[in-house]
C-alpha cells in the first residue's frame, strides 16, 4: 500500500529495513540523521520513532537514544510461544472444516516448497514458509487470529533473516517433514496429531534458534533447548 503520509512513508521505510535486517539490531538509529535521508522534517521521523516503539522494534537506550531493539532470548521465545498457541488453534479450525480447496492450497505450497529444498533456494522456500503459515492463520475467517498471526510472522521473519546461515539452512530439512505431518494431520482431521506436530513444528524451531543464539556466545548448547511453557 503506498503510503498517504511523510509519517505512512518513514514508518514503512524504517519498518521495513528493520524486519529485513538491514538495520541491524542494536543500531542506532538518529532522527536528524534519517530525516536528511529520507528528504522530509524531524517531524515524522519522530512520530514514526514512536509507532516504532510501541511496536517493541525500537527501545530506548539510557546515554544513547533509539536504537533497534535486540534480538534476545526473551524475543525468540515470545515468537515461539505466541505461534504455537495461534497455531495450535488455526490448524485445529481449518482441520475441523475440512475445506478440500483450502487444503489443496496449503498441499501446493508444501510441494512447492519441497521443490525449493531440492533445489536449494533456500529464501524463496521461506518466503513460502511465512505465506503457508499466513494461510492457515487466515483461512478459520477470524480476524484478530489473521491479524496476530500476520503480525509474530513478521516478528519470525528478522529472527530467521539474522540468523539465516545460522538455523535455517541446518532446520529447513526437518520443517518441511513437520510441513508434510501437519498437512496430512489436517486433511485425516487426526486432531492429536495434529496438536502434537504444530507443538514439535515450534518447540523444534526455538531450540535450534536459541541453541545458535547461545553458542555463539559461548553458552553449554544444553541450555538452548528450553521448552516453551505450557
Amino acid at each position: 500500500m503506498r503510503p498517504r503520509t511523510k509519517q505512512e512513508f518513514v514508518y514503512q521505510t524504517l519498518r521495513s529495513a528493520i524486519m529485513r535486517c538491514d538495520i541491524a539490531p542494536g543500531e542506532r538509529l538518529v532522527i536528524d540523521d534519517l530525516a536528511r535521508k529520507l528528504e522530509v522534517s524531524i517531524i515524522p521521523v519522530r512520530e514514526a520513532l514512536q509507532l516504532l516503539q510501541s511496536e517493541g522494534l525500537i527501545v530506548n537506550v539510557p546515554h544513547v537514544g533509539a536504537t533497534v531493539a535486540p534480538i534476545t532470548r526473551e524475543s525468540i521465545l515470545d515468537v515461539f510461544t505466541l505461534l504455537e498457541g495461534l497455531e495450535t488453534m488455526a490448524t485445529r479450525l481449518v482441520a475441523e472444516r475440512g475445506n478440500p480447496a483450502e487444503l489443496q492450497l496449503l498441499a501446493a505450497y508444501v510441494q512447492e516448497m519441497d521443490n525449493d529444498v531440492e533445489s536449494g533456494r533456500l529464501e524463496h522456500w521461506a518466503e513460502l514458509n511465512t505465506r503457508f503459515h499466513l494461510e492457515i492463520g487466515a483461512m478459520p475467517g477470524l480476524r484478530m487470529l489473521h491479524e496476530t498471526t500476520a503480525r509474530v510472522l513478521d516478528n519470525w521473519h528478522r529472527v530467521r533473516r539474522f540468523f539465516f546461515r545460522g538455523v535455517l539452512q541446518l532446520r529447513v530439512t526437518q520443517a518441511q517433514q513437520e510441513h508434510r505431518e501437519m498437512l496430512a494431520a489436517m486433511r485425516t482431521r487426526d486432531f492429536a496429531a495434529l496438536a502434537d506436530v504444530v507443538s514439535r513444528h515450534n518447540r523444534n524451531a526455538l531450540a535450534a534458534y536459541l541453541g545458535f543464539l547461545d553458542q555463539a556466545r559461548g553458552l553449554p548448547a544444553a541450555e538452548a533447548t528450553e521448552e516453551v511453557p505450557s
